[in-house]
Order: structure tokens, then sequence, then C-alpha cells
């Protein structure tokens, strides 16, 4: 099986030797390469090819969220970028992921968390699960004002369940989880979230859930 190819951006070298040692300590993951600087990661990512990167957040120059941007955006980018960071509620995460970012995790994860994260990006998934990402993605879509209406009009293509199948991605529901709450077959709830990421033209259920709050389908608790 190949292995997942990971580049590690971060301006600590500390920080950068540590995760190669973990993951490279790892069955099926390979650290490819490092970057020091937002700049240097996309310039990497695009002589390396990584499967993932993990970008720290706060790096002198160009930082991690335009670099996620810049890493992202392109039509046929493959890379897919997890945010490092040291806070559970930095603001700055709120903007990686509408930047492009599929997940995020704390510096201080262990070994197996760091491996899983990995392991869930590069397939595609995203890291929404944890309460944490809810919570911050709630708290910080609330700085976002009106929704937007060149995101209104893209949601309107939506069908009534799918429309409903993002509203409970949007809550942090897995699958199963979205499955029993319609009473539907998991599998249908597959194709559902594939229909509505292919509609939206979105990475991943982290970018719905960040869609569903920009155009006000979901408002954070209290709004």
């Amino acid at each position: 099986m190949t292995p997942i190819r990971v580049l590690i951006a971060d301006d600590q070298m500390m920080v950068r030797q540590g995760f190669t040692v973990l993951l490279n300590a790892e069955p099926g993951i390979e650290v490819v390469g490092q970057a020091v600087d937002g700049a240097e990661a996309v310039a990497r990512t695009a002589e390396l090819a990584p499967d993932v990167v993990l970008m720290d957040i706060r790096m002198p120059g160009v930082g991690g969220i335009e670099a996620t941007r810049r890493i992202t955006e392109p039509p046929d980018a493959t890379a897919k970028v997890l945010v490092l960071t040291t806070f559970d509620l930095d603001e700055y995460v709120y903007e990686a992921l509408r930047a492009g970012a599929s997940g995020f995790l704390l510096k201080d994860a262990s070994a197996a968390e760091l491996a899983h994260a990995v392991r869930v990006v590069a397939a595609g998934e995203a890291l929404l699960a944890p309460n944490i990402t809810k919570r911050l993605i709630a708290e910080f879509s609330r700085m976002t004002g009106a929704p937007r209406a060149p995101l209104k009009a893209r949601a309107g293509t939506l069908t009534e369940r799918e429309t409903e199948v993002l509203a409970l991605i949007a809550h942090g529901l897995s699958n199963a989880e979205i499955a029993e709450r319609l009473v539907v077959a998991e599998q249908t709830v597959k194709t559902h979230v594939g229909r509505i990421l292919l509609k939206l033209n979105l990475r991943d259920r982290t970018q719905a859930a960040v869609f569903a709050y920009d155009t006000g389908l979901v408002r954070p608790a209290g709004y």
C-alpha cells in the first residue's frame, strides 16, 4: 500500500522534527518534506505533491491561512491541509477552515491523535467530529456578518433532503447519526453527502459545515 505522504510546515524546528519522528514511526505514513513558512509550504507542496500538509497558522511572512488558500484553491489541487494550532479556540482557525483546511489539530496532540488525524484527512474525510471543532465553527461564524448572496444562490441548487443533510453535517453529526435521525440507510446518507459536495463544489464535510454557517442555513446557538 502506498504510504500517506506528509509535508510539515512550521517555523519551529523542534515542532517539525518532533512531528517528523512521530509520523515516520507510524505504519503507512511518510514525511516527505518540511517547510519553515507559508511560502515554502506552497512551493514544497507543488514540488513534492504530498497528500496532507500539516500547517502551522502563525508563521512569519506568508502565514498558514494564506498558504492554505494557495494550496487548496487551484481546481486540480489534491493536497489536504490539516491546521496546527496551540489554542483550541484560536480565531484564526476558523479563517483557515474557510480558506480550505480540512480540519485542525492541537500541537500537544498525542502521537496516536496525530496519526489518526492524518489518516482521516488523507482519506477525504474531515476532522469535524470533535466537540471542539463544532464549538469553534459556531463561535467564529458569528463574526461573518450577513449571509453571502452568491453562496445562498449556490445553496438553492440543493434538494430539500440535501439541505436537511447539510444542516446536520454542520451540527457535527456523522453519517451514521444522520441516518438514524432521518431513518434512512447510511449508504443513502453517503450518497446525499457526495451530491452536496459535488453541487456546491466543496472538498469535504468541514467545508460543507462552514458553507452552511456562511449561508445562514445554520445559525450559531443563541442567534
